[in-house]
């Protein structure tokens, strides 16, 4: 059945081989993708930071990376985001289980722009946040949403990095031992962001205050996360020794 067989060959673990290059897979090691993964994620806290200085000269880092959302710069933020979570879900990575954990990972990516979080400001033009230009009804099951749609697309970055990417199957070339050491490092320090965020905002071993308006522990932490991730799918991608061969020629 054509449905079955469409199913089937997205999910396939292997790759045909291309013709013009029989000892090479067709789709390489999708190392392209992976470094677009990879740029976006560590570049999206940078654009939102200075951008919205640049747009509005506020400096400091907001609550959170999805308060972005309600400034000038949101379109930066939809664009990045949306971004990765079209080239997550159309990435195939070796085996069927790759091409799940991104899928999902794409999937709530989008949700996460879709269900936005809570507002910024507690009304429109608020005297405290002139650099806010949206306001949106507030909506506690949307906000709640929000919140679990962004903890399920960096916990499926992070089983990638932890259990997938130090795997010898997981890629065209066999992952050393300190790539390996790195991979779970940054799914380690993907959880403990997450943990630490959930902890703050509950009040629990951190003072709440610094996950709230005016402060920016959640920013950070998410800034850490998203950098983790992109460092690993940059790692994975092989980028930094090709850049390293690119600057050398």
């Amino acid at each position: 059945m054509p449905l079955l067989n469409n199913l089937k060959t997205a999910l396939t673990p292997e790759y045909q081989s291309d013709a013009s290059q029989p000892e090479k897979p067709i789709a390489t090691n999708q190392d392209s993708l992976r470094i677009v993964i990879g740029l976006l994620g560590i570049s999206l806290p940078l654009i939102l930071l200075f951008g919205l200085y640049g747009f509005s000269g506020h400096a400091r880092p907001l609550e959170s990376i999805s308060h972005y959302f309600y400034t000038r710069i949101s379109s930066a933020f939809i664009i990045t985001l949306g971004l990765l979570a079209i080239i997550l879900m159309v990435y195939k990575g070796k085996k069927p289980i790759d091409f799940v954990l991104s899928f999902i990972a794409g999937i709530f990516a989008l949700c996460v722009v879709i269900f936005p979080t809570s507002n910024l400001a507690p009304e429109c033009h608020h005297a405290d946040f002139l650099y806010s230009i949206t306001f949106i009804e507030p909506d506690h099951i949307y906000s709640g949403f929000h919140f679990f749609s962004a903890a399920v697309f960096l916990v499926s970055l992070a089983l990638m990095s932890f259990f997938r990417f130090p795997q010898d199957d997981s890629s065209d070339e066999k992952p050393g031992m300190l790539d390996k050491t790195l991979y779970r490092t940054c799914g380690i320090i993907m959880i403990l962001a997450l943990l630490t965020i959930a902890l703050g905002k509950l009040g629990i071993l951190f003072d709440k205050s610094w996950f709230e308006h005016p402060n920016s522990a959640t920013f950070w932490l998410e800034a850490v996360a998203v950098w983790a991730f992109g460092y690993s799918w940059l790692l994975k991608a092989g980028f930094f020794s090709k850049l390293s061969n690119f600057v050398l020629k």
